[in-house]
Parts: structure tokens; sequence; C-alpha cells
């Protein structure tokens, strides 16, 4: 089989099409062949840094979708030919798998392949922010960064459907009507930071609630600026840059959280049922993933240049 590896940190040049043996299931692992898999920030992160739990050399990936082909000792709830998806699996742009069996979901009747792949880490991710990290209200009003990337999209009709507003914030002008038919009620076209005095027009001068800040460290600041009194910046860009600041620095008495997705999911048990939120609320047409570039597997750097040049937007895609 071939896989997507690196053998040291840099840009999407260092990612080669390797050829190795073909992965053998070992006890509580399912081995699946790859459907669709998904490209997310976190990528570029493992392919520019050490992260924690990574080591060189490596492949790339942690997100997809494919078919059951085998099984290992002790696995009985996958049958052979199942669709399960998963949201994190390091190595997963590669066209075989071997993954604990208790990483993977089913994919339900209904739900495209394309559709599954794009929902997982991002998906969760969404509901996660929506739930836990800030549980979004009629009413609420929320800024959402990168209105229309993967997450952006995603987050945005999540707090639609729990009956809050959106201002979202996008890098170029050609992303706005991306971002409002996603059903974002006012949009802002915003590259860095300095966008919080037209967040405190739009909500009488008060502030919003929540700000979802994927935005790294040019935008921390403005995030901040842009809340209420003990609203809540969700900060998740730490690949853009984290910056420093210590307790005092926070103005108007705000929580400061970042949101693991893995901390939303920490046991098989709430990987299940958050996974069937997000899937019910594709269903029911509530969460229509937007599907921004498809690419064969072998040209996944391809797929990593034109997210990191911010033209793209929506979800991107991997297909063996």
């Amino acid at each position: 089989m071939h896989a997507i590896f690196i053998n040291t940190y840099g840009g999407p040049e260092v990612m080669t099409w390797t050829e190795v043996p073909d992965p053998t299931p070992g006890p509580g692992q399912v081995l699946v062949r790859l459907g669709v898999a998904g490209v997310n920030y976190m990528d570029i992160g493992a392919r520019t840094t050490a992260l924690p739990g990574w080591s060189l050399p490596t492949a790339l990936g942690v997100e997809g979708m494919g078919h059951v082909t085998a099984l290992g000792d002790g696995v009985r709830a996958l049958p052979v030919g199942d669709r399960v998806a998963w949201a994190y699996h390091p190595g997963s742009y590669a066209e075989l798998l071997a993954i604990p069996a208790d990483s993977l979901v089913k994919v339900p009747d209904g739900i495209a392949d394309e559709m599954a792949a794009s929902l997982m880490m991002q998906g969760l991710t969404a509901n996660h922010f929506t739930t836990e990290s800030y549980s979004i209200k009629p009413g609420d009003v929320a800024v959402v960064h990168a209105a229309a990337g993967g997450v952006g999209l995603l987050l945005t009709q999540m707090i639609k459907a729990r009956g809050g507003s959106v201002i979202g914030l996008v890098s170029r002008q050609e992303k706005v009507a991306v971002a409002k038919e996603a059903g974002a009620d006012h949009v802002l076209v915003s590259s860095g930071g300095g966008f919080e005095d037209q967040v405190r027009k739009l909500t009488g001068g008060e502030g919003a609630d929540v700000v979802y800040d994927g935005g790294g460290a040019p935008t921390f600041r403005s995030s901040q600026l842009s809340l209420r009194r003990h609203g809540v910046h969700a900060y998740y860009g730490p690949f853009m840059g984290i910056p420093s600041l210590t307790p005092m620095d926070l103005p108007s008495s705000i929580l400061l959280t970042y949101p693991n997705v893995l901390d939303h999911v920490p046991d098989r048990a709430a990987l299940v049922r958050r996974t069937a939120e997000v899937f019910d609320l594709a269903a029911t047409g509530q969460l229509k993933p937007h599907i921004g570039g498809s690419y064969a597997l072998a040209d996944a750097a391809k797929a990593h240049e034109d997210i990191e040049s911010r033209r793209t937007t929506g979800k991107l895609l991997l297909l063996p």
C-alpha cells in the first residue's frame, strides 16, 4: 500500500508518496481500506513541528472514513464490509489502516462517504464548541472566525440550529457569500485584528456572548475586546501562534478556554453519543458540510498548499 509520509519537518515539499507494507490488525483493531480522508489544520501542525505523541518518520492525517476489510482478535461489533469513520487516528493519509475498534463509529445509511469524512473532526469540534465550551442558547450572539472554513461553516450552522446569531469573520471578500449561505447574520472581512469596534456596533455596544477564535495570535486581543462582560473566548488557534498573557490582562471578567476536541470524546460512549448528534443534524438537513475541494491522496501536498494559502473554503478531502 501507499501513504503520505514525512521524514523531516517543513513545507508541503517534505510530503512523499511512499510504498510501505500492508498493516495487519492486532487485537482489538480493525483493518480499514480508506474511502475518504479529511484535511485539517492539525495536519499542517504535524508536518511543520513536533506534536505530542508524534515522531519522525510518520504518515500524516488523522481523520477519515472507509470500509472494514478484516478484524483483529476480539473484535465482534464491526463486521467486514461496514462503513466506518474516525476523528483521530495518526497516519490517516494511507490506503490501508489498522485502527482500534473503539476509535471507530458506524456511518449511518443516508450519510454519504464524503459527508462522513467531512463531519468527524470538524463536526465534533463544532459540537464541542456549541455545547460544552459555551452552550449556545436562543438569542446568544457568537463571533465565528474563519467563517467560510471547514469548522466555521459547520459551527455557524450549529449555532443557528440552537437559536443563536452569528457574526462571521472571513479573510477575503469572495468568501462573504459562502459564510452567509451557511446562515451567518453578519459577515466582516478581516485578516487580522481590529474588528472589535464593528462587533460592538452590531451588538448595541454590549459585545458578543462568545468568540470562537481560530485566528491565532493576530486576532487574540481583538477577540477578547469583542466580548461582553463574562463572555467566553474559545481559542483554538495554537498552530497560528500562541500569545502570552497574565490573568490580569483579561478584559471584562471574560472566561478563556482552549477547547480540545479529545476532551469532548474521552471514551467510546462519548464518541458514539456526540457523533450521533452530528450525524442526526446532517440527516435532518440542519448541517450541510461544504466540500471546498477534492484531491487524489497522492496529491495531498497540493491540498496543503491550497489550505495554507487561505484561498479555499469549506472542507478539503483526499480520495485514494
